[in-house]
């Protein structure tokens, strides 16, 4: 059963019901659920289907398309010597089908572009000398590898170049959507219990997927991390060789950004990489956010080139703290985790990060909704042995004159703030308004899982946002 996906499944219906010949490409990182969303949506209807192989050679590519032609209905296949072979009898199979929309569907397009293989030459001819001239042709390709999708298909500025019709980026669940998940398949989970999950897991449906209904949250990060049939132990390698060509620099920058809770600049992920290659990193930093494994940020009132990238996929963040070197054999590890520190530092962080993903929810509770707005994050260092340093991780700087210093509290009650806490509050608001400038309003807003315990400081408090809140629909 397909959950959520709605607007994806919205475009892919409105190029059936076409005047033209509709070409769409969908894409996502791996495990994303965008074969799944292709097939549900089009009832596995298809005139012509196949799927790239992973690290094979172009003939091998090519033998398998081959078959996935026989299995289409095409009884005789001359041997094809390259893609224009390829997509010539992919013609002239389609070309014999009766009158009506023809779905053509090719998964993981990226593995099947071996080197010197002509694979994206031979699609622009496909589309631009056939297809495109007819009306009944939809043509849907998808791909982990998004960073080649979206280079190779969607900013083609060769044959392909503004060729699509629909471009489809299938993102993880929200909290809204894993919830709907969990009831579908009946795991008897409450808010909290998914929200932690999903600070492990983040929103990839196939990793929720894998959760035992018969097991409790915290034994099924157990199982799904340390037991000795671990499934998502090793999924990190793959994970980053699924979605790039060429992983290591890749796997070098979020090994870098995993260290930093605030992020690094350009000029720090250089650093720390030993090398500095110029437009290669820009790239793979533009890469990394395009797939949202990364978010980029500035804070108020510095330069673009002070653009701060900062790690945000809680899988990633996940493996760093508790899988990558973690010699113990313990299959109880995340169990016997839950009452000590490395647990409670961990957690608030998460939680930070699962805030980051669900800003839309964090603003209709704001009742700031229809309010333009921009989110940052500010840090100021001391100066002198008389200053305190100031982090504020989220501010929401609004069009109405305000701006929002959001704290975020991860809590198993409600949060009390104390005298102590309070005065911190107080002290990063000065600092923040004398050190901008700023002449908008000052809010401090909380966000936690149970809201605040009534008291003489939680009165000062502008707004609340709770952990029910970041499950609406934004």
């Amino acid at each position: 059963m397909l959950i959520g996906r709605r607007n994806e499944q919205k475009l892919l219906h409105e190029v059936i019901e076409s005047d033209k010949s509709e070409f769409v490409a969908v894409y996502g990182r791996r495990r994303i659920g965008k074969t799944f969303l292709v097939r549900e949506t089009f009832n596995y209807h298809f005139a012509f289907q196949h799927t790239g192989v992973q690290n094979a050679d172009k003939s091998r590519q090519l033998s398998e398309f081959t078959d996935s032609l026989k299995k289409a209905g095409m009884l005789k296949v001359r041997k094809l010597k390259n893609w224009f072979d390829a997509f010539h009898a992919l013609e002239n199979f389609l070309g014999t089908l009766p009158t009506g929309k023809k779905i053509v569907f090719i998964d993981e397009l990226p593995w099947m572009d071996t080197p010197k293989a002509d694979l994206v030459s031979a699609l622009e001819h496909f589309w631009n000398g056939w297809a495109s001239a007819r009306k009944d042709i939809v043509l849907v390709v998808c791909g982990s590898a998004t960073s080649w999708i979206v280079s190779k298909i969607a900013n083609n500025y060769g044959g392909l170049h503004n060729r699509l019709t629909r471009q489809i980026q299938v993102k993880p669940f929200s909290l809204h959507e894993c919830e709907l998940y969990a009831q579908a398949r009946e795991l008897g989970m409450n808010r909290r219990q998914i929200l932690e999950t999903y600070m492990v897991l983040g929103g990839v449906p196939f990793y929720w997927s894998l959760l035992q209904r018969e097991l409790s949250w915290a034994q099924n990060i157990d199982y799904l991390f340390f037991s000795e049939t671990a499934e998502l132990r090793n999924e990190f390698d793959a994970l980053y060789s699924s979605l790039f060509r060429n992983p290591q620099i890749y796997i070098q920058i979020v090994s870098a950004l995993g260290s930093k809770k605030i992020g690094m600049t350009r000029g720090e992920i250089a650093e720390a990489l030993g090398e500095d290659n110029g437009g290669t990193l820009s790239h793979a930093l533009s890469d990394l956010e395009q797939c949202g494994f990364i978010r980029a940020y500035n804070s108020i009132g510095k330069r673009r080139k002070d653009t701060i990238y900062q790690l945000i996929d809680n899988y990633t963040l996940f493996y760093f703290k508790f899988i990558q070197g973690n010699r113990q054999k313990d299959a109880k590890f995340w169990s016997r985790s839950l009452k000590k520190p490395i647990y409670s530092a961990w957690s608030g962080l998460a939680f930070e990060r699962v805030c980051f993903l669900h800003i839309e929810q964090i603003k209709a509770a704001l009742g700031i909704a229809g309010v333009i707005s921009n989110v940052y994050s500010w840090t100021y260092k001391a100066q002198g042995k008389d200053e305190t340093g100031v982090q504020i991780d989220m501010l929401i700087d609004r069009d109405d004159n305000v701006i929002d210093l959001c704290e975020m509290k991860f809590a198993s009650d409600k949060y009390e703030i104390k005298k102590g806490y309070d005065e911190e509050l107080r002290h990063k608001s000065s600092v923040f308004q004398t050190k901008t400038g700023t002449r908008k309003a000052v809010n401090i807003v909380v966000i936690s899982t149970y809201g605040l315990t009534k008291n003489a400081y939680a009165s000062d408090i502008q707004g609340q946002v709770v952990m029910d809140d970041l499950f609406g629909l934004g």
